[in-house]
């Protein structure tokens, strides 16, 4: 292991697990450099089935520059229909080439229009919309542009597929070893695919890639510290923010002067002066209910994701802490509480079902494992919520000692609304079957939903998060 660069460390992500140094280099230079693929599970049936019992016609769309909820956006425009007639299962980014499938309920499919940089094609139709739970995963092709040290790249390559549990054996060296000596340039073809391995942490993102502090407002709504929460969101200004914006959060943080902090606010920071616009028209001074009115009105997805944030802070130092302790991620130890693989995924890509969850007691530590080393199961860490169990043993011990030191416990996260959770329990280890081209320098790999492209990205660049997003 190797300490994790500094702006991850803030977000609970302390190590990586491969000790080589990174290849460098950018990613998204282009759009076509960055490709992601869904694989959903969802059926259509013909274009030409009746329209009254399957009203949702199916398209898939290949997008280049478009994020998906503008893409929505223009689409609904383009037919004259609600916003809401759109659906889809997964958000992507705007930087980059995407396919995706989308429903629109109640149009006829010859309505459906061309848009720039946009591959529209049409499937079929369904009696239901596309939703999340129909996303299994994503298939990525990611070309990294001018790499410092290319050949870097077969070394965490190596390194990743032992810490997943699978290139420890001789007969796995070996073929190692063939491999590297059947393409030992940088150029050409690539290297046959390779099961790796890495911490199922959450990416830079989830907290806000250039000013990571989503999770910080989360664990003060936890705390049902609403000032704390309101003035987390509003003030602590970053370095990566322009100097405008700077000083408008370091004037709001030492006046608590609403309308002021109006005058001074840019325009496109439209949360941030959502609440500014509700404290102001409070008149007089705020308390505690004040800034929670205040922070009430943003839109529920988004309260929501504070709290998420709070858990997934929470879970990434939980994995830092398996780490520093020795304790592996391939396979359980005793204390342990593994999930099994969905028995509906598809057979290339495993799935975790956490409603699907194994006490490891001493005599079922073996079978677990072996359950864990053929894709079967999967060892977890908890998302804390209302109905959490935490682990036992030595695991259990890396659990509670985290939410003691955050002062969380799964009562906390008894909210009103939408800051409440139940909570569940998350892999912590993901695996993939990675191939490496080096002409240019191109990881290609899947992941099941939920787990980030950048905690595969990140163990192979080992450079600033920022520019992996």
């Amino acid at each position: 292991m190797r300490p994790a660069h500094p702006t991850e460390r803030t977000v609970g992500v302390d190590y990586y697990v491969s000790d080589a140094d990174g290849t460098g280099g950018r990613l998204r230079e282009r759009d076509e450099h960055f490709r992601v693929r869904e694989r959903e599970s969802f059926s259509a049936e013909p274009l030409d089935a009746d329209p009254s019992a399957y009203p949702h016609v199916v398209v898939r769309a290949t997008l280049s520059g478009w994020d998906t909820n503008d893409f929505a956006a223009r689409l609904s425009d383009a037919l004259g229909i609600s916003r809401e007639r759109v659906s889809w299962a997964g958000t992507k980014d705007k930087r980059a080439v995407t396919t995706q499938l989308f429903t629109v309920r109640d149009v006829d499919p010859s309505d459906i229009p061309s848009l720039s940089a946009a591959d529209v094609e049409l499937v079929g139709r369904a009696g239901r919309a596309i939703q999340f739970g129909d996303l299994l995963g994503n298939e990525f092709e990611i070309v990294v542009s001018e790499p410092n040290s290319p050949e870097s790249a077969r070394t965490v390559r190596d390194e990743l597929a032992a810490f997943g549990g699978l290139g420890n054996s001789a007969t796995d060296r070996r073929s190692a070893d063939a491999r590297d000596s059947a393409g030992g340039d940088d150029s050409g073809a690539g290297d046959d695919p390779t099961t790796i391995g890495v911490p199922n942490v959450f990416g830079q993102q989830r907290f806000g890639s250039y000013r990571p502090i989503t999770h910080e407002v989360g664990l003060a709504i936890v705390g049902r510290d609403w000032e704390g929460a309101v003035m987390t969101y509003l003030g602590d200004p970053h370095e990566s923010e322009p100097a405008e914006t700077r000083e408008a959060r370091k004037f709001v943080a030492e006046t608590r002067d609403w309308q002021g902090a109006l005058d001074r606010f840019p325009g496109h920071l439209r949360y941030e002066r959502s609440l500014l616009h509700a404290l102001a028209e409070s008149g007089g001074p705020a308390d505690e209910s004040t800034y929670r009115d205040a922070l009430d009105r943003f839109p529920s997805n988004l309260r929501r994701l504070f709290v998420h944030a709070a858990q997934s802070y929470a879970f990434n130092r939980i994995l830092s802490e398996r780490l520093a302790a020795g304790l592996p991620f391939d396979r359980p130890v005793e204390g342990d509480v593994a999930c099994f693989a969905d028995r509906d995924g598809p057979d290339d890509l495993a799935v975790p079902d956490t409603d699907r969850q194994q006490r490891v007691s001493g005599r079922r530590v073996e079978s677990i494992a072996r359950h864990c080393e053929r894709g079967r199961a999967f060892v977890t860490a908890p998302l804390v919520g209302t109905e959490t169990e935490l682990g036992e043993g030595e695991p259990g011990a890396i659990e509670r000692s985290v939410l003691d030191d955050l002062g969380l416990s799964p009562g906390d996260f008894d909210l009103p609304g939408a800051y409440h959770s139940s909570g569940t329990r998350r892999a912590i280890l993901v695996r993939t079957e990675l191939s490496l081209d080096h002409d240019p320098l191109t990881l290609s790999f899947s992941l099941p939903s939920g787990s980030y492209a950048t905690v595969v990205l990140r163990e192979f660049l080992k450079t600033d998060p920022v520019d992996l997003g």
